[in-house]
């Protein structure tokens, strides 16, 4: 049914995952409670409701990805599992009373500033019309999925998939299973497939460094001191942070040719050369997403498990060809993760002057601190462009003190809209790409951009180049000058 309803709301928010559950919970402390989460799913959670695959996990340790202000100290190990993760999730929309803002199976689809009336327009994929004065996106990185560009995908007769909507009503015991892609997520499933599958096909365009992951869980003893103890998950918490912190600036040589001899030691594990050689990376540790397993080499031991490190020419209604060479199958399971460089882009968004944000990202996303695109009044994104670094939740907390900041210096001048200044933001994104060019394994070839890079110069939109500390420094630098504004047509902040 098509709906012709118009809702207004102060603020509409895309996205009910950790970004847009941040949001939520700190606009209620600040006593703004006119809101709603538009939310394309069925439940909440964002990346980790989707992503249900078997053995999926943060790469984070648990006690640094969550929030700082709401801290659980038992998890069952130091890499929480994605049912811990999604359980915390849930946890946190009830006790702050989010869930409630959440409208569910909403998809937006446009947002068109309106100069007339000084508001979003919000359009769903139900025909719902939402109006606003301050739109925040929480769409973040992963959340396009990206199929491979291979012939011949919907031929195929058996069950396929893509890993991030895994089909749990497929019964891979005994079958022949082709997985394509080979990066974060399937070197989780991978090793929990080929305990079911009778023969597991992996194929790999590009070998990844895959470097240990310490997660055996944590005994009784352990969790009971945790809970004993606060003080205790703060300092493991701050020692954590203090590790990822600079590990994601990829400075520090002698850290990082550590971790490359890591690795190297993981991948000896697996015993037949020939297939040690085909995993083994020929580019440095970073230059790709950097991936941690300490279950992923063993299982190339396996009679049962087959790499194949080559192209792939078709997908046929049996199975897959790659190099001339055709392998029948039962199911595909095709691992190739998002479309990491859209963000907002994947809504159709209009500014001022009819200007469309994907013509403005045309050599790819670019806002100031990642969250204000010029042109877009009152718009924020969280987990936005060049902000990836770290831990993510600790990202977000300091993009979402940033957005109330904005949201506080409307109501304090009584401003109808702010709009970030196209030199504040064009200098910015020149400074840092200088920055990004200076990071030696970003400017590597490793044999694919599509992660990091976008637009026909490939800058890099995805990475922040600096430490979390030199983005909270960022944050909370005082901004007088950095926004154009406009004061309220009307006496008083009507949304305030």
């Amino acid at each position: 049914m098509v709906k012709n309803s118009v809702t207004r709301h102060r603020l509409v928010l895309i996205g009910a995952g950790s970004s847009g559950l941040c949001m939520a919970i700190h606009l209620k402390k600040a006593g703004i409670d006119d809101f709603v989460i538009l939310e394309k799913g069925s439940g909440v959670g964002g990346t980790w409701y989707h992503n249900t695959y078997p053995g999926a996990e943060c790469d984070v340790q648990s006690h640094l990805y969550q929030f700082s202000f709401e801290q659980k100290s038992d998890w069952s190990a130091p890499y929480g599992p994605q049912p811990e993760i999604i359980e915390y999730l849930n946890h946190c929309f009830d006790k702050y009373d989010v869930r409630r803002h959440v409208q569910f199976k909403t998809e937006v689809t446009a947002a068109s500033w309106d100069e007339e009336t000084d508001e979003w327009t919000v359009t769903t994929d139900d025909g719902e019309t939402l109006e606003c004065q301050i739109l925040v996106s929480g769409l973040g990185m992963f959340n396009d999925l990206k199929w491979p560009t291979v012939p011949g995908i919907e031929d195929f007769e058996g069950d396929y998939f893509h890993s991030a909507r895994w089909n749990h009503d497929v019964d891979l015991t005994g079958k022949r299973v082709g997985v394509v892609g080979l990066a974060a997520s399937a070197i989780q499933f991978a090793p929990e497939v080929a305990k079911e599958a009778g023969h597991l096909t992996l194929y790999q365009r590009t070998a990844n460094w895959v470097v240990p992951k310490e997660n055996t869980p944590h005994t009784q003893e352990v969790l009971e001191a945790f809970r004993a103890d606060p003080g205790l998950v703060s300092k493991r918490r701050d020692e954590i942070y203090g590790v990822w912190n600079t590990l994601c600036t990829f400075s520090d040589k002698k850290v990082l040719s550590e971790i490359e001899e890591s690795g190297i030691e993981n991948i000896s594990v697996v015993t037949d050369p020939e297939t040690r050689a085909k995993l083994t990376p020929g580019h440095p540790f970073g230059c790709k997403r950097p991936l941690f397993s300490n279950l992923y080499y063993p299982i190339f031991n396996q009679d049962n498990v087959e790499l194949a490190a080559e192209t792939i020419e078709q997908v046929t209604p049996t199975g897959i060809v790659s190099n001339g060479t055709a392998r029948d199958f039962d199911v595909i399971i095709y691992s190739t993760g998002f479309r990491t460089t859209k963000y907002l882009a994947s809504v159709d968004v209009t500014g001022v002057g009819g200007q469309k944000l994907v013509d403005a990202w045309e050599d790819g996303p670019q806002a100031y601190l990642g969250m204000s695109t010029a042109g877009f009044p009152n718009m924020f994104m969280l987990y936005g462009p060049n902000t990836n670094q770290g831990c993510i939740l600790l990202m977000l907390e300091r993009q979402v003190e940033y957005i109330m900041r904005q949201i506080k210096r409307i109501d304090d001048n009584n401003l109808a809209w702010i709009d970030i200044r196209k030199d504040v933001m064009d200098d910015f994104n020149v400074n840092l790409q200088k920055s990004l060019e200076s990071v030696d394994v970003w400017m590597a070839d490793c044999g694919s951009d599509e992660y990091y890079r976008a637009g026909p110069s490939k800058r890099m939109v995805t990475q922040w180049p600096h430490t979390m500390d030199d983005f909270t420094d960022e944050i909370r630098k005082p901004d007088p000058d950095t926004y154009n504004m406009e004061a309220s047509r009307k006496n008083e902040n009507a949304w305030a």
